[in-house]
């Protein structure tokens, strides 16, 4: 059984399939390039914590060695860290920040805290000692030592921090691109299958065409040979076929009808005039014979009558077989 589909169904079908795709690409890279957008964000954050360390330990050195007792820039920078490191954490609601994207990241956020809390514990410790009213230099010293250390593990890990998160942010960003070039390769293979098809139904229709006008053209008309189509033509195509088949099919009997009465009629005449003959040449031979001269002269009328009809029919046939011929040749004129 061939398989065959509807030119209506092909168009939707390839159009469905372009709109689907397109706007699959652009959302989805609207989406990723938010994304993108919230990523250059968080590494921004990410990247003033690893500042802010340094600020931080450039503050307490300051303030150690100039015997003063000002922390306000201290405070400052220590606030925002922790807002930096919460936000990196928790994410953000307001900013539309999400708590850490991967579980490496996790991990090495949980690092960061841990080192935090420990640096951060040095600092209070210091601001403690500096506005006491007793010598703490000592404790001071130690302090300032392990913040000196402390310091540069902190550092390391930030900057490791800093590392996954643009790593994190690269693959999303090869993957968009990867997307995009997989994307425009499909688009590109819808379009040459769509080019395809109405190539196919273009084809489809030309042959078709090409037959009507071959039919319009064509003089012969005693026997019309039926439309043949490819088996993956389409449905419209299949039942316009179908309906011309038909009508050629009716066509063809009436004219091998017509021909074939046409051919047994002038069979009947040649035989009645050959029977004709022969009753001439025997009323000449029965001339003397009055009364069987008359009765032959009778059967000889009768048959010269039937002859006549049959003319008469036989004539009448081949008006109908003109009539036919005329019937197709308007319909060639009228196209």
């Amino acid at each position: 059984m061939k398989r065959t589909s509807r030119i209506s169904t092909k168009i939707k079908l390839l159009g469905a399939l372009l709109i689907l795709m397109m706007l699959s690409v652009i959302t989805t890279t609207i989406y990723l390039n938010q994304q993108n957008e919230k990523d250059a964000l968080v590494i921004n954050i990410a990247g003033k914590q690893r500042m802010l360390t340094q600020k931080i330990s450039k503050n307490i050195f300051y303030v150690y060695y100039s015997s003063s007792k000002d922390f306000y820039e201290l405070n400052s920078a220590v606030d925002e860290f922790i807002n930096g490191l919460n936000t990196l954490r928790y994410g953000n609601i307001d900013k539309k920040i999400y708590p850490a994207p991967t579980k490496n990241i996790s991990i090495q956020l949980n690092k960061v805290e841990k080192e935090w809390k420990v640096f951060y514990n040095n600092i209070q410790n210091f601001k403690l000692y500096t506005n006491a009213n007793i010598d703490k230099t000592l404790e001071l010293e130690k302090i300032i030592a392990s913040i000196y250390r402390d310091n540069a593990l902190l550092l390391d890990s930030v900057d490791k921090l800093v590392s996954m998160y643009t790593q994190y942010s690269e693959k999303k960003t090869n993957f968009i691109k990867i997307f995009q070039y997989t994307s425009g390769f499909i688009l590109l293979m819808i379009f040459i299958y769509a080019l395809f098809q109405l190539k196919l139904i273009e084809s489809h229709v030309e042959s078709f065409m090409q037959y009507s006008k071959n039919i319009v053209m064509n003089e012969n008309i005693t026997k019309l040979e039926p439309l043949k189509l490819e088996d993956e033509s389409e449905t419209e195509i299949i039942e316009v076929s179908d309906t011309i088949n038909c009508f050629i099919q009716k066509v063809n009997s009436a004219m091998d009808y017509s021909s074939d009465a046409l051919l047994q009629s002038q069979k009947a005449s040649e035989k009645l005039e050959e029977l004709t003959i022969e009753f001439d040449s025997i009323i000449d031979e029965l001339k003397d014979k009055s009364l069987t001269y008359k009765h032959l002269n009778n059967s000889e009328d009768i048959v010269i009558e039937s002859t006549e009809e049959l003319i008469n029919s036989t004539q009448k046939l081949s008006n109908l077989k003109i009539e036919l011929e005329k019937l197709t040749k308007s319909c060639q004129n009228y196209s």
